[in-house]
């Protein structure tokens, strides 16, 4: 989350793709940042970085992927094309193969239209 103090090193990960996994609320818990309003997400998506969410030992820090989504939500003002990408990026910077990856975002893509 500090790569957003070096220029160079935001465009390296931008133009490299590097996946950024984020655990939001263990990083408040951790006092990386102290309020979940204070997280840097938003930053990190506005650079254009591939940034997803999860969650960090759920029984320790009491919070599973989708309460981390919630909170990084309501506490951001993400909208759904935020939470979308997020999603998306968990996806593109896993470990899947590309077949797998491209079935996985269908279904999210499906699942995101039938939503509304």
């Amino acid at each position: 989350m500090r790569c957003l103090e070096d220029r160079r090193l935001v465009e390296r990960l931008r133009r490299g793709h590097v996946p950024l996994t984020v655990c939001p609320l263990s990083n408040v818990r951790l006092r990386v940042f102290d309020r979940i309003e204070d997280h840097n997400i938003g930053l990190l998506l506005e650079a254009a970085l591939c940034v997803s969410v999860h969650s960090d030992d759920p029984a320790y820090f009491g919070a599973y992927v989708n309460d981390n989504y919630r909170a990084v939500r309501d506490a951001q003002g993400l909208g759904r094309s935020e939470i979308l990408r997020l999603a998306r990026n968990s996806f593109v910077g896993s470990f899947l193969d590309d077949t797998e990856k491209r079935r996985c975002l269908a279904d999210l893509e499906a699942s995101a239209a039938n939503a509304g």
